[in-house]
């Protein structure tokens, strides 16, 4: 059966890639005490290989903050804030509308990385336009969950769509959970992507893909993964042990998704780091005090 994740970092080690820079990079470097992975992927050819779309892929490790050493949720969010900043196009850069779209199913606690994440993130279009005078520095953000298919009735990219239309932003950051190869690095990674996002194609149940090539505009994708398919759990342990392949797990009919047994706290932790880490890219001034003060 085929190796399933969302994450750039485990395709590129289950891909038998040829290592040669024309087709993909990889980096690593440590930002404000935080190991940073990154993946290009250059070449169509890569991009089959991996199934990952061409693009830039930033991989954020969070031990630091798990570990709960001093001061590593403001280190953390500075470090996601600066790689998301690094991201932005430079019309978001330059102080153009953003869309910050909280993708995912609130009620099912593994899918609401999204919509917790933008619970945490300034809104500040309305305050741009109507009170300019005290908001001249501030971006214009909006902040959206839109919700799923089953709940509204509406594809997550209908909504989106519908949005862009009436607020023309300059880049939309997609915030969505995803599928982990290992247990390892559930909830334990954030994965930053300029190649759009394809909400559901995790847990098989792909939906219209978020990119600047069907909404019109750049997609930053930020994702946690917070689930391991059972089925590529499963024969990567027998992998790893030298024994046959498990096919168990193929004959069923549903997927089996493994999550850790604290998801709730977990997801809540993560989504706040987030959308702090929004706050901070979109308006670099702000501290994490500074965002406590306008949440409360």
């Amino acid at each position: 059966m085929p190796f399933r994740t969302d994450l750039a970092v485990e395709a590129i080690e289950n891909a038998d890639i040829t290592a040669d820079v024309r087709h993909v990079r990889q980096s690593r470097r440590t930002l404000d005490g935080f190991a940073v992975s990154e993946v290009d992927i250059l070449t169509g050819q890569a991009a089959r290989q991996t199934g990952k779309p061409c693009g830039r892929y930033l991989t954020l490790e969070l031990d630091a903050l798990i570990r709960r050493e001093e001061d590593a949720f403001p280190r953390a969010c500075r470090a996601l804030g600066a790689l998301l900043r690094g991201l932005l196009p430079p019309a978001a850069a330059a102080g153009s509308p953003v869309l910050v779209a909280g993708l995912g199913n609130r009620l099912i606690t593994p899918d609401a990385v999204g919509p917790q994440a933008v619970d945490h993130v300034i809104a500040t279009r309305h305050l741009v336009e109507q009170v300019p005078d005290v908001f001249a520095g501030w971006r214009p953000v909006c902040a959206l969950a839109p919700g799923v298919l089953g709940q509204t009735g509406l594809e997550t990219g209908e909504v989106v769509c519908g949005v862009l239309d009436r607020i023309r932003p300059a880049a939309v950051l997609a915030v969505d959970a995803l599928a982990a190869g290992r247990l390892s690095r559930l909830l334990r990674t954030v994965q930053l992507a300029d190649s759009g996002i394809t909400p559901g194609a995790g847990v098989g149940n792909a939906r219209a893909a978020l990119s600047a090539q069907t909404l019109g505009v750049p997609v930053i994708a930020v994702g946690v993964p917070t689930v391991v398919d059972g089925a590529t759990l499963a024969h990567e342990i027998a992998a790893q042990l030298g024994g046959p392949s498990c096919e168990a797990l193929d004959d069923l009919s549903r997927p089996v998704m493994i999550t850790t047994r604290d998801v709730d706290r977990e997801v809540a932790d993560v989504a706040r780091l987030i959308g702090y880490a929004v706050n901070m890219a979109l308006h670099p001034h702000l501290t994490v005090e500074d965002i406590d003060l306008y949440l409360s």
